[in-house]
């Protein structure tokens, strides 16, 4: 029941509210605002509330608000200011139309205490449109008996700017025909009109194209345009007229029925039914002409046999009429022509179907030619193909003979087909050909070509035997049995070498295979030659060399050169106990027949003693102390080593090092026997030992020094680069080293052995290499 009352009551108040603007409007004078369209947002159109006389913030304090009336709400109030700011950007034309002025009312309505005022906004055209014609082209038809001064109305151009901003004025493309005029409707609306100032010709120009502007009164002003597509109507002022006035043809005597003797042509100038035109034969002399004429195309055609003999010459006249009835005449004059109707005849009196290859001057076939025609028709020439190697021979009258023009190669070319044209020189000339194919018969002329003038062989040691090891081939451009080849091995220059015993060949394929299983270690590579021989008479022959090289594998085991193992009582190397950390103890030298990656070889300390005391360089086999020896460290020791080289599988040997633990090399060198002996034996052993080890240092040194005085003396100029050291000039015994200089030790080193002149640490350079590093790369 409440909300029922109030909303009564709410609208009591918007009926007394309408009541009141409606009086207030009638009463009350409008406050105008003016401003062109297209203003920005925000744009200040007045302060409101100065214009009302009001105080700054009283719009504010009596709850002032704008009242639109139906109106785009263009406008918004700041009451805090009393600023009017216009709300978004007024397009006049969207708003107000063709209508003008462009008005637009609002109220202004104060609630406390309630007031109205009257608010005008009037929006000001600007030129922002351009003119726009409805189309894009406009298609007049005008016929060419128009005369000038003949108006021809056109569509207006829109513009829904108003007032000066709109069209003004009409302007059309330079030409010679037409000109254009601005006209204004009652309402003050412009409009075109073309006017004819030129007569028109279709025949001229059957069509004119032109521009049509529209200005509008704008600054700068703004503009449209058209295009007036003008199509100029035909009338029938055109008579036929022929392209030629006379055709003279010729005609063969032997042309088809329905044969296509010419074709008149004549044009009418007129378009349209005007310029149809349709032919028509007039009887021409001679009676019955065998002729006839298409009406629409002009084609006169032969509809009888044409007899030379009987009548050589026909003259017609052709009349081409249009629709209107004007008519234009021609001439047709044919003569008809004797033809050449038989063609040479060729006939063979002898033939050779093949000739042997490199035979010079060899003649292939004898023949006549023919042509019962008379005159030129009975005149005939003979010919073959220019690039084929054979002459043509006239002998007596019509008769031809056909030879090679040199010796001829099978090889490069097997068979020839050879066209004998014949031809008369009648008009047309008529000709007639016939084929004759020749094959060359093959003579033993080429030699057996190796693919290669070498070969190059790879096979790994320890082959199975009757191993194929490679193909050769060869090939012969012969055929049969000239080209049929016989592969075999050649004696070699090398008797030694026993090649039947090592290689045997397929001689009818060429497949090499090894007889035995080949060793790298005694023969690395080896070469030979084979022979391919046809069987020709006389047989042909060449060769080829043939190089094997043996690949080697990993079958020889590491040899270990120092220490020797195969000695009757085992090598002992000296350790003083106060040697430092580092120290050299011996050198493990060890070779490998091998070659390659497969004598590579690497050092491993397998087992010690006392683990952890000494150690091996991997890559030189230098065995060092890894720490200091202690008081508790054993005075003997027993290392077992292993040399092991790089291949697939790996190889390896074994190597047993005793070190004995000296104080220092004064103390004679005790061996251990392996049967421990009595306290007494061993006291005096152990001196003895020791006076033999003193007298052996003792004489080593005094031989050293005698060596370093003689070398200082003779050889000053080795004195930079080898030292104190005396070089050994012999070889290593040939059984124990690698036999192709690729393996770990080979005869082209020669060792060092130095002593320094500190005794405290007694370090050896054993068997060191003194050739440089970079020459042993090299090689």
């Amino acid at each position: 029941m409440e909300t029922a009352l109030t909303k009564t009551s709410e609208k009591r108040q918007v009926i007394f509210l309408a009541i009141l603007l409606l009086l207030w409007e009638a009463g009350s004078e409008a406050i105008s605002y003016s401003m062109p369209e297209e203003t920005e947002s925000g744009y200040l159109v007045a302060n409101l509330a100065q214009d009302l006389g009001l105080r700054v913030g009283e719009l504010a304090t009596r709850g002032a608000r704008i009242h639109h009336n139906g109106n785009k709400e263009l406008l918004q109030l700041d009451a805090e200011r009393g600023n009017l700011l216009l709300k978004e950007k007024p397009d006049r034309e969207a708003l107000c139309g063709a209508t003008e002025p462009c008005v637009l009312h609002f109220q202004i309505i104060l609630e406390n205490p309630v007031q109205f005022f009257q608010t005008d906004l009037q929006l000001t055209d600007i030129n922002d449109h351009s003119p726009e014609f409805p189309d894009t082209e406009m298609v007049l038809k005008i016929q060419e008996i128009a005369q000038p001064g003949t108006v021809f109305p056109l569509k207006a151009a829109q513009d829904p700017d108003i007032g000066s901003n709109a069209v003004q004025n009409y302007t059309v493309s330079p030409n010679l025909h037409f000109h254009v005029v601005t006209l204004s409707h009652s309402d003050g609306r412009k409009y075109p009109e073309l006017v004819l100032d030129r007569a028109l010709d279709r025949e001229e120009q059957p069509e004119l194209a032109l521009i049509l502007t529209a200005l509008d009164g704008g600054a700068p002003p703004k503009s449209g345009t058209t295009t007036v597509r003008i199509e100029v109507v035909d009338i029938n002022d055109n008579a036929p007229q022929f392209v030629q006035s006379l055709y003279a043809v010729d005609v063969p005597e032997n042309s088809p029925l329905d044969a296509l003797v010419v074709t008149v042509s004549a044009r009418d100038l007129d378009a349209g039914i005007h310029g149809k035109v349709a032919y028509s034969l007039f009887q021409g002399r001679g009676g019955s002409q065998p002729f006839v004429i298409d009406e629409i195309t002009g084609e006169i055609r032969l509809k009888g046999a044409l007899d030379f003999e009987t009548t050589s010459y026909y003259n017609m006249e052709i009349v081409a009429t249009d629709s209107g009835g004007l008519s234009g005449k021609c001439t047709v004059a044919i003569q008809v022509l004797d033809v050449n109707d038989n063609a040479p005849k060729l006939t063979i009196s002898s033939l050779t179907s093949s000739i042997p290859e490199n035979a010079p001057e060899a003649v292939v076939a004898v023949f006549s030619v023919s042509d019962p025609d008379s005159g030129d028709n009975g005149r005939m020439v003979c010919s073959i193909q220019n690039e084929l190697p054979f002459l043509l021979k006239p002998t007596f009258k019509n008769f031809y003979t056909l030879v090679t023009e040199r010796p001829l190669d099978r090889e490069s070319r097997a068979e020839y087909n050879i066209t004998i044209t014949v031809s008369d020189l009648g008009t047309p000339r008529l000709t007639t050909q016939h084929t004759i194919t020749v094959q060359m018969s093959d003579i033993n002329d080429n030699a057996p070509a190796f693919t290669q003038t070498s070969y190059t062989l790879f096979v790994h040691e320890n082959n199975s035997p009757a191993l194929h090891i490679g193909t050769i081939s060869a090939t012969d451009s012969d055929s049969g049995s000239n080209g049929l080849i016989i592969y075999s091995l050649l004696p070699p220059h090398d008797q030694q070498l026993g090649l039947a015993s090592l290689i045997s060949i397929n001689s009818d394929n060429g497949q090499l295979f090894a007889l035995r299983a080949l060793d790298y270690e005694a023969l690395q590579a080896f070469e030979f030659r084979v022979g391919a021989t046809d069987g020709g008479s006389p047989a042909l022959s060449s060769q080829a060399l043939v190089r094997v090289v043996v690949l080697d594998d990993n079958d020889n085991a590491p040899f270990v050169l120092y220490p020797m193992q195969n000695a009757s009582a085992p090598c002992t190397e000296l350790l003083p106990r106060a040697a430092e950390p580092g120290y050299l103890v011996t050198k493990v030298v060890a070779v490998d027949r091998d070659s390659g990656q497969n004598a590579w070889l690497s050092f491993q300390l397998l087992k010690a003693t006392e683990p952890g005391l000494f150690s091996v360089w991997a890559h030189n086999g230098e065995v060092r102390t890894t720490r200091l020896l202690s008081e508790r460290d054993a005075p003997k020791h027993r290392l077992l080593l292993l040399v092991k080289d790089n291949g697939d599988p790996p190889r390896s040997a074994s190597v047993m090092l005793q070190v004995l633990v000296v104080d220092g090399f004064s103390q004679p060198y005790l061996p251990l026997p392996e049967v421990a002996l009595n306290p007494t034996q061993e006291e005096d052993m152990l001196t003895l030992y020791l006076v033999i080890a003193l007298a052996s240092v003792s004489s080593l040194f005094l031989l050293s020094v005698l060596l370093f005085v003689g070398v200082r003396l003779c050889k000053k100029a080795r004195e930079a680069s080898l030292g104190d050291c005396s070089i050994p000039e012999g070889h290593f015994p040939s059984h124990l080293v690698d036999v192709s200089g690729a393996g770990t030790l080979s005869q082209s080193y020669h060792y060092e052995v130095c002593l320094t002149e500190d005794s405290g640490t007694s370090d050896f350079k054993f068997m060191n290499p003194i050739i440089p590093t970079s020459l042993l790369q090299d090689s």
